[in-house]
């Protein structure tokens, strides 16, 4: 594993909180993971080469598989599935289950974070990912859930926190992003405390 100054770790919605759904062919989609892409980028341009990936449905896989499209031209990079237990994707659709399956084999090092599935099991993979890293990336809406839990507890632990919005409408703090990496830790939008 990397040093955690060149760690980059990721959080993001799943599926059913996104304004498409799973529909990854919505121009929103097609754009949020275009937005996820250019802050890859820019991580990488500041010096991070390891990026950590939780594996969820979702905002999750469309990082993973940009992790691993900037190292398909930046060889140095790697990048890590940390899987929260081991059956994660077993009941996921087939399809999904598949693009799981091929991002992981594909990842330089996989982590089992608990043996087994726990109530606790997904918040003590969020936990690993920014524990090993000092800067987190956010594809996040304001709502609640296991993304904001991330943030917070990335805040609690002074880890540099960049938003990455949704879709233009739900950037989290009312400005338009472009893309443009920032660092948002002083201003966790209101709705997200």
């Amino acid at each position: 594993m990397a040093a955690k100054q060149e760690s980059c770790a990721f959080t993001g919605h799943r599926p059913e909180k996104l304004p498409w759904g799973d529909n990854e062919r919505d121009p929103r989609c097609v754009a949020l993971r275009k937005r996820i892409l250019q802050a890859l980028w820019t991580a990488y341009d500041e010096g991070y080469r390891y990026f950590l990936c939780g594996m969820a449905q979702g905002c999750d896989l469309l990082f993973g598989e940009e992790a691993l499209r900037l190292r398909g031209v930046c060889p140095e990079v790697k990048v890590e599935a940390a899987v929260p237990y081991p059956e994660q994707a077993d009941r996921w659709p087939a399809p999904q289950r598949e693009r799981y399956r091929i991002l992981l084999e594909a990842c330089d090092q996989k982590t089992l974070v608990s043996p087994r599935y726990t109530p606790h099991c997904l918040l003590r993979r969020d936990r690993y990912l920014v524990d090993r890293a000092s800067l987190l990336l956010a594809a996040y809406d304001g709502s609640p859930g296991g993304t904001k839990y991330t943030i917070l507890y990335a805040l609690q632990q002074k880890i540099e926190v960049r938003y990455i919005p949704v879709s233009e409408e739900t950037d989290p703090d009312g400005r338009n992003f472009e893309g443009r990496p920032r660092n948002s830790g002083c201003n966790l939008p209101a709705n997200a405390v």
